[in-house]
């Protein structure tokens, strides 16, 4: 038996703060804190949000009696850093300064190290982050694109694709650094990864447009058609972006980006829905079996995680192309507070060591040196 252990995970969104308070693996208290389009709209700039999100968790967690002082760590989601192998980070000052300097992109997930940062400093506790999705564990010959000018880049759902993948692993009886999964995060962007023995060694940016098309990215689309398009006058670059991202995929074709919806319309019948549904399980099913190929067809399994791997219809189509590879696990939603949670856990118990976020070429260190 463990000994106890309370955590408390923080995962801000853009207009709403997800927190979770766990003993152990165990949620006692997990909520979602909406926030007011209005008040968010006060604020001039991302950073100026963080003292309101942080008095909104606190007040939460007075209000569900959560006493403070049993907090054992508080770990955040990491935002837009530098590239970094995947793992458990301190949070530093170094870190704190690349995410309020915005060099590296801003999302809202850049709040989340800030807020942890400042709940554990007053209780003399570590603040963590866990596998932000600009870890980076790329072979060298993933990163060429065919262009000399373009790099290839590690951008992806990390955090759930890693979690699913030790669970899976715990579960066979194993350890993630044993084994090769080819991991597919199936959501409102898809990723899909090659996981070598606790390392994502290839992995499809799912941010700007590589891979399957999904509810609403475009995915990998005929790159001559689109320089065509983009300079046909017809369109700024700001509308392709939009094609790209936002209005591609089922949203593009079907005018809604919600598997739910485009399910029942098949269900009633549509017959263009239903191809549209098929080739985005058609896509994903390639990608899955690109990605065996990269791990030498040593796939020890096939996971399914995300939102979309709710949907039966979808897994099944997926399912029925690349059983043949390996076993095709379905572990549907996202969890990432328990992810967040399961993080911190292995460093506090020994089973890690914490990672130092480093702004040198070096990039990380552990924690001992």
């Amino acid at each position: 038996m463990h000994e106890p252990v309370r955590i408390l995970a923080i995962n801000p969104g853009s207009t709403s703060t997800k927190i979770g308070v766990f003993d152990n693996e165990k949620p006692i208290l997990e909520e979602t804190l909406r926030h007011d389009p209005r008040e968010i709209a006060k604020y001039n700039d991302l950073f100026e949000q963080y003292p309101f999100r942080k008095q909104v968790i606190l007040e939460t967690l007075d209000q569900e009696g959560i006493n403070l002082t049993r907090l054992n760590a508080v770990v955040a989601r990491g935002g837009l850093l530098r590239p970094i192998p995947g793992g458990t980070y301190e949070v530093n000052q170094a870190m704190i300064e690349d995410l309020r300097s915005g060099e590296f992109g801003v999302h809202a997930s850049n709040l989340g190290a800030i807020i942890a940062q400042e709940i554990a400093g007053q209780l003399h506790i570590p603040a963590f982050i866990v596998d932000p999705v600009v870890v980076d564990e790329l072979q060298p010959v993933a990163r060429i694109s065919g262009v000399p000018e373009i790099e290839r880049k590690s951008i992806f759902h990390a955090l759930n694709q890693k979690a699913v993948a030790r669970r899976i692993a715990r579960q066979n009886g194993t350890s993630y650094e044993k084994v090769n999964y080819v991991v597919a995060h199936l959501g409102g962007g898809i990723t899909v990864g090659a996981h070598h023995q606790g390392r994502v060694i290839d992995v499809n940016n799912g941010l700007h447009g590589e891979g399957p098309f999904s509810p609403e990215r475009a995915g990998t689309v005929p790159i001559g058609d689109l320089v065509a398009i983009s300079y046909s006058g017809k369109f700024f670059a700001s509308e392709i972006m939009r094609m790209l991202v936002g209005r591609g995929g089922l949203m593009g074709y079907l005018g809604t980006s919600d598997a739910r919806e485009v399910e029942e319309r098949i269900a009633s019948g549509d017959e263009k829905a239903k191809l549209i549904y098929e080739a985005m399980a058609y896509q994903v099913a390639k990608e899955i079996g690109a990605y065996s190929t990269v791990l030498a067809g040593k796939v020890d399994g096939i996971i399914l995680t995300g939102g979309l791997a709710y949907g039966e219809i979808f897994t099944g189509m997926i399912k029925e192309r690349v059983s043949w590879i390996g076993p095709v696990y379905v572990v549907p939603g996202e969890n990432e507070l328990q992810a967040l949670a399961e993080g911190a856990l292995r460093v506090i118990r020994g089973e890690e060591k914490a990672l130092v976020y480093s702004p040198d070429e070096k990039g990380v260190k552990t924690s001992s040196g």
